[in-house]
């Protein structure tokens, strides 16, 4: 029996058990693995598309550029990555607002940076939103404002890169497209991964819908049709479709359920991938110059040439014939078994940059080669020959020269 005043007991609340967090599958894995260096390259092009209502009216711009830069990580490192930037302004209901996206990412679309900033100048509560993502070290950070009037709120989160593996985020999402549109395909049964609009982790799928032509005036082209869809654990599905020409270019994109959609205002110039210029390949032939009646002609004049020159440079330098009988007497005399030593010590006393020998003789004799000049004996005898030779050795070969024998 219940005392007076005693209070039943609550009934106990069951906590809800905590979802697992999604992962990024295969398909999606693979296909961004696929993409290269080059592949990105070739989508480096800005385009312009007009906001268009539903009543045909004009409402703004959507400018979107992506080109190659330097990232600075927190470590300092310059790392070669793509920049994105992409914004758009107008007015709904004469409302003004906009979005701007910046991000720096990787060949395979990870994010290094991003800054991501909506506005919505709605008086008498204006809202500005703003969220940066930043890779550090092993987690991505998210930092969001968000601003209502005068109330700011700030959120911080972390994510392991670990969990983070088939990660696009918006800016990654922008070039993903275009890479789509250039291999006119899109991956079958992907889930990648993407942040919702409360910061948490969710499923980003893409389908294709086929091909429609679309005719400005008189130039038209046939454009792919790529579903996005964003799946929230805690909102509705997002669903976003884009209409891409070959090359990437983003002829429409349509957000389903807004009141208005981007169209582009005129046919860009449709890029196509450069083919590699095969190498010319020339054939050896043999040239039997003997034969040629041009070719035996210069060569014997300029034989004759050659030898005109020599025989007057000798006769100007008498004292050059002199020095080369004295050296070829010298070694036939002596005989050394090493002729290109022999001919470097006998040489070496008329370089002005020889050192000068020690006093004293040593065991360790230096070695005649002493710089690649030593090499060209014949060089250094003509260009640094002094007019008077070693006494000793003139004394020596003068004597070799009055002996009988000789």
């Amino acid at each position: 029996m219940k005392g007076r005043g005693a209070k039943s007991p609550e009934p106990e609340v069951s906590e809800e058990p905590q979802l697992p967090a999604p992962e990024a599958n295969y398909a999606a894995l693979q296909f961004l693995s696929s993409i290269s260096k080059e592949e990105i390259q070739l989508l480096y092009f800005s385009e312009t598309l007009n906001m268009i209502s539903e009543t045909n009216q004009t409402l703004g711009e959507y400018t979107l550029d992506v080109q190659q830069a330097y990232y600075q990580n927190s470590e300092g490192d310059l790392m070669l990555s793509a920049l994105v930037h992409a914004t758009s302004r107008g007015q709904l209901e004469e409302i003004p607002c906009g979005t701007s996206i910046s991000g720096y990412l990787s060949w395979n679309l990870a994010t290094y940076e991003q800054h991501h900033h909506e506005f919505i100048k709605f008086l008498p509560l204006p809202i500005d939103r703003k969220t940066t993502l930043l890779m550090e070290q092993e987690d991505m950070l998210v930092t969001r404002i968000l601003k209502e009037g005068e109330d700011i709120k700030t959120e911080k989160m972390s994510f392991s890169l670990s969990m983070m593996d088939g990660f696009i985020s918006e800016s990654a999402n922008l070039v993903l497209l275009r890479v789509m549109g250039w291999r006119r395909k899109v991956p079958l049964n992907a889930k990648f991964l993407t942040l919702d609009e409360e910061g948490k982790l969710c499923h980003s799928t893409y389908e294709a819908l086929g091909f429609q032509t679309i005719q400005f005036g008189s130039e038209k082209a046939e454009a792919m049709v790529v579903e996005q869809t964003m799946h929230s654990n805690e909102d509705i599905p997002m669903t976003w479709q884009y209409y891409l020409l070959p090359d990437g270019h983003l002829a429409k994109r349509i957000q389903v359920g807004s009141p208005f959609c981007c169209i582009i205002n005129k046919m860009p110039i449709i890029r196509e991938e450069d083919e590699p210029e095969s190498k010319l390949v020339f054939e050896k032939k043999h040239l039997d110059w003997e034969e040629d009646l041009q070719l035996s002609a210069i060569y014997r004049d300029r034989k004759e040439e050659l030898q005109a020159s020599h025989t007057t440079y000798m006769r100007h330098h008498p004292e050059a014939q002199t020095l080369i009988s004295d050296f070829l007497l010298f070694l036939l005399l002596r005989q050394p078994s090493n002729v290109v030593t022999f001919a470097a010590e006998y040489f070496g006393p008329f370089a002005r940059g020889r050192p000068p020998l020690p006093p004293f003789r040593s065991s360790c004799r230096p070695s005649p080669f002493r710089s690649i000049r030593g090499l060209c004996v014949a060089h250094i005898v003509l260009e640094e020959m002094s007019e008077q030779s070693s006494e000793d050795k003139a004394e020596e070969i003068s004597c070799h020269r009055q002996s009988p024998e000789t």
